[in-house]
């Protein structure tokens, strides 16, 4: 089910949802701008299970729908973009040069990907992968007030994502954190790629004050990452190779 989160300060031109994919615990993300006459819309790090959901909600209200981008190279899902592009034509999957992936429209930092009147500012966020970028919402009285921030799985609610696989490197997520997030305006509203207790929003202000890891010096974040002790991801060998290429690795050409 898609969940509605009303921003009482923003323009009305702002459509947002934020939808959940259960198995990955995946948020996926739809933006529009409905002032505008085709009402330009585009997704957030979509899942190939939820791809037939996400479409049909973006037909019921109307949307033309023109970019599938994704935050990095996802270990823990396949994404939906190649699967969105063959039943949406038109549509241009996007994904940060860095990540050495496949893809309609790379980004680079201080990138604009505009839809309608609105627009997303690219902001590279890498330690998680070597890719990973974060997508914020522009900054001017048109634009969504307060700011909004899609920081993938660089920073989540009270934690962030893992730094030990994928070119990872916790030195340089702790870097970008804190000068690409934390120098965000505190009130920005910040959307992770997952959360798995519950949680759907946080703030730059709150994550400064309350998240258990990013809130210490870079020496003993480093200690808490080196030591975390996580699992080896149960569905990398599948989604690596198939994010590489959009999603798309079971229709590439089979050599004979």
């Amino acid at each position: 089910m898609a969940s509605f989160t009303t921003l009482s300060q923003s323009p009305p031109k702002l459509l947002f949802r934020q939808l959940f994919e259960k198995e990955s615990s995946t948020y996926t993300y739809l933006l529009a701008d409905c002032s505008h006459p085709d009402k330009p819309a585009l997704l957030i790090d979509p899942v190939d299970r939820t791809v037939d959901r996400d479409l049909n909600l973006v037909k019921e209200l109307g949307l033309k729908l023109i970019y599938a981008m994704n935050t990095h190279v996802h270990a823990d899902h396949v994404t939906g973009t190649g699967l969105i592009k063959g039943k949406v034509p038109g549509v241009k999957s996007v994904i940060s040069k860095a990540s050495g992936s496949k893809a309609d429209v790379f980004v680079e930092p201080g990138d604009k990907i505009s839809f309608g009147d609105l627009f997303l500012e690219v902001r590279a966020t890498p330690g998680h992968t070597m890719g990973c970028v974060t997508y914020v919402t522009g900054d001017g009285p048109d634009q969504p007030q307060p700011r909004m921030a899609f920081t993938g799985d660089a920073l989540l609610i009270r934690g962030c994502g893992r730094t030990d696989f994928q070119g990872g490197s916790s030195q340089q997520l702790y870097k970008s954190v804190h000068s690409q997030i934390f120098t965000l305006p505190k009130e920005t509203l910040l959307y992770p790629a997952h959360d798995y207790k519950g949680f759907s929003v946080t703030t730059v202000g709150e994550e400064m004050l309350y998240n258990p890891r990013l809130t210490k010096d870079e020496e003993t974040f480093k200690n808490i990452m080196e030591n975390l002790n996580l699992a080896y991801p149960k569905m990398i060998d599948v989604a690596v190779p198939a994010n590489m290429v959009c999603g798309l690795q079971d229709l590439e050409p089979k050599a004979n």
